[in-house]
């Protein structure tokens, strides 16, 4: 938020003093960026230094007031034409507190989201009440039509801000789950995939004994010819006996 630039599109409407310019500002923004006369006061200070505002006086209550200058005319127009950089963006402590949350122990990061979105849906009702309020002022074309109309401006984008924060908030926990139910199945199908440590896939070999033909055992049969074919072959080859007729 630029309290500098504007100071000085308030000034541009005509001198004024310090308490003045932090009622006006708080009044254009609905005191959602409240100022402390402190804050008033020390950025007058740095803007006259830069040749931006002089002192013109007093009011006939005594107060200083300031009034713009004609570099303080140009450097309101360089940032009333000049976009707002995107490219660097604040930091936002949502952001860095889920990018935190990721992996952190003992923190369920949903918890965190869903928590989240109750305060953000709640803030979002309450803006819109304060828009129905804002819309029943500028109807009624008041004396402070200008800074209601400046009011209906920065709430409109406070809900818009905030509706976009609850879709982005949905997106974070549809992501999440989406890469938990992906990072489950991969697990499953690693498990599958593992072979069982418990049952060897082939069975162990062992090395066989060398077969050793033996032959059969003599029957009785064959036994008991074996002495008589020995006989028989022992009379026929015996001499015959001298003087047998």
């Amino acid at each position: 938020m630029s309290i500098r630039h504007g100071l000085l599109a308030l000034l541009e409407r005509g001198p004024r003093y310090g308490s003045q310019l932090r009622t006006e500002f708080e009044s254009r923004t609905g005191s959602t960026w409240p100022l402390n006369v402190g804050q008033v006061y020390t950025t007058l200070s740095r803007l006259e230094r830069d040749g931006m505002v002089a002192q013109g006086g007093e009011d006939a209550a005594g107060h200083a007031l300031y009034a713009i200058t004609d570099s303080g005319r140009a450097e309101l127009r360089t940032w009333f034409e000049k976009p707002v950089d995107r490219t660097s963006p604040a930091r936002d402590e949502l952001a860095i507190k889920l990018a935190m949350a990721v992996g952190a122990p003992s923190i369920d990061i949903r918890d965190v989201i869903q928590s989240q979105r109750r305060h953000t849906v709640k803030a979002m009702q309450d803006y819109t009440r304060l828009k129905a309020q804002a819309l029943v002022a500028v109807e009624s074309g008041g004396a402070r039509e200008r800074d209601d109309v400046a009011w209906l401006l920065v709430l409109e984008q406070l809900i818009f801000q905030t509706e976009a924060e609850a879709r982005w908030l949905d997106h974070c926990e549809s992501r999440l789950i989406r890469l938990s139910a992906a990072a489950t199945a991969g697990a499953a199908a690693a498990a599958d995939s593992a072979p069982d440590a418990e049952t060897p896939t082939t069975p162990p070999t062992t090395a066989s004994a060398p077969r050793t033909e033996t032959a059969p055992p003599a029957t009785s049969a064959t036994a008991a010819e074996a002495p008589a074919a020995t006989a028989r072959t022992g009379a026929e080859a015996a001499p015959p006996v001298a003087g047998a007729r």
